[in-house]
């Protein structure tokens, strides 16, 4: 697994150009535009040994054939990058937290059509905003990012300081059996409750990460939580440490890591000043009972005298803030549903599973076929109407360019990270976690029976809104808003 942990060269192009993966254009003399990066993703099969490497190996999904790539490049490049599919079923790429155009935003029958086994489609878009993302399915994400497809979008050129160290960490376990094979990504009892978790932890699809950074160094560790259920409560040991960002968006003034939870689609950039050399630093997740090490660093001789730790932070966003004035107020609350199965496709119309025409009807590789859970008492997919292909009423219509207040009720005794698709929304409050300063995010992990207020300027389009675990918004805490 190459590319996840390396020490920062100025002037670093597109992370992937080594790997024959990317091409960058460069701008022609006197431009101020940035780069052009032309990507191909084939959408595959392929075998990894995720057990470790004398263990067997797994039939993974993927972009690329490395698991998990990381692409970086800077603030004001376009990317123009082809999505060939060569699964069994169809496909899409999300770009998580990149506030892109409304058609490249990747949700099948939403925004776009679905990619069918054997098309192609084609993601054209500038991101406008520097830091951590990552990008994946939408639809049946427990088996497709289950299976390892998903990647690592770095935009760089927030820094006021280079980091002597850039380290993605990205957390994702796996449901294997001991011979390798895929157990259930969905089990009832799982979907019905706080989600069904992998059995073997992995951070950049290994079972341990370790790395060697420069003694005495500034270490940039960006976490993200890539996990289908976890959530991780990240401690640092034998370093200071502070949060920089939250979902790639600058922390000004940086803050203390205590009281921090990632919980699933969400991020976490830290910076870190590394010990003497031959001394180590572990990040550790103690959300478990035990604690888990996410990554050890080892310090290794370097030029870079002891000094003070007295972080800069990085630079301000270009993120559009909400007038919290004249904005208005709307309430959602996160709950369990009736309690009753959702719609299979034989109920529809009174056919058989099988009969092709009630397989049209639904489709059920986008939807669960029970209901757990529900958005102001509103499910998806809600019956025959309210699979991808039929949408539902929208939770809220918006106006393009207004400020909003979205009032977020967890009701249910669960966490859920709740993410909306296409905007940047500062975390004004929360009702669990007050030492918290505000925050900027695109997903907010809202604790059980908490209580939290979120706003945001509204961009035009139909925008997803949901629950990041992935059995929850595959049988009922998923909606959509429409902002015109």
């Amino acid at each position: 697994m190459t590319g996840f942990s390396s020490l920062r060269r100025r002037g670093l192009l597109a992370g992937l150009a080594g790997l024959g993966l990317a091409r960058a254009a460069p701008a022609q003399a006197g431009q101020q535009a940035g780069q052009r990066h032309e990507w191909h993703f084939v959408a595959a099969e392929r075998e990894a040994r995720l057990l470790g490497p004398e263990g067997p190996a797994s039939r993974i999904w993927s972009y690329t054939d490395g698991l998990l790539p990381v692409l970086r490049i800077r603030q004001g490049d376009s990317i123009r990058a082809v999505l060939e599919n060569r699964l069994p079923e169809h496909t899409t790429i999300h770009w998580h937290g990149v506030r892109g155009p409304n058609a490249m935003d990747g949700v099948q029958y939403v925004t776009q059509p679905p990619v069918e086994p054997g098309q192609s489609f084609t993601y054209d878009l500038t991101p406008p905003d520097t830091g951590t993302f990552f990008l994946h399915p939408h639809c049946n994400e427990p088996g497709q990012v289950g299976r390892g497809l998903a990647a690592v979008l770095v935009v760089e050129g927030d820094e006021a300081e280079l980091a002597d160290a850039d380290i993605v960490l990205a957390v994702k376990d796996w449901r294997l059996a001991g011979d390798g094979a895929w157990l259930p990504f969905v089990t009832p009892q799982g979907a019905g409750r706080a989600g069904t978790f992998g059995t073997r932890r992995a951070v950049n699809g290994r079972p341990d990460f370790s790395a060697t950074v420069p003694a005495h160094g500034d270490v940039r560790l960006r976490l993200l939580n890539l996990d289908a259920t976890r959530t991780l409560t990240p401690r640092v040991e034998g370093a200071e440490a502070v949060v920089i960002a939250t979902d790639g968006n600058a922390l000004l003034p940086p803050a203390p890591l205590e009281g921090w939870r990632v919980g699933a689609a969400m991020r976490l950039d830290l910076l870190l000043r590394a010990p003497a050399a031959g001394g180590t630093v572990t990040l550790h997740d103690d959300f478990s009972r035990t604690p888990w090490p996410i990554a050890r660093l080892t310090a290794a001789p370097s030029t870079r005298p002891p000094r003070p730790f007295a972080p800069r932070g990085l630079r301000p966003g270009r993120v559009p803030r909400a007038d919290l004035a004249r904005a208005e107020r709307l309430p959602f609350a996160f709950s369990a549903s009736l309690g009753l199965p959702g719609t299979a496709p034989g109920d529809i119309a009174g056919l058989p599973p099988e009969d092709p025409f009630a397989q049209v009807l639904l489709d059920s590789l986008c939807t669960g076929r029970q209901t757990f859970w529900a958005i102001n008492k509103s499910t998806w997919p809600g019956g025959a109407q309210g699979d991808h292909r039929h949408l539902p009423p929208p939770l809220a219509e918006l106006k393009a360019g207004r400020s909003y207040i979205f009032e977020l009720h967890n009701t249910t005794p669960h966490p859920h990270p709740i993410h909306l698709h296409g905007h940047t929304f500062e975390v004004l409050s929360l009702s669990r976690q007050e030492g918290l300063p505000r925050f900027l995010a695109d997903t907010v992990l809202l604790q059980p029976r908490e209580r939290a207020e979120i706003a945001f300027v509204a961009a035009p389009g139909n925008w997803m809104f949901h629950c990041h675990v992935l059995e929850h918004l595959e049988t009922g805490m998923m909606g959509w808003l429409r902002i015109g």
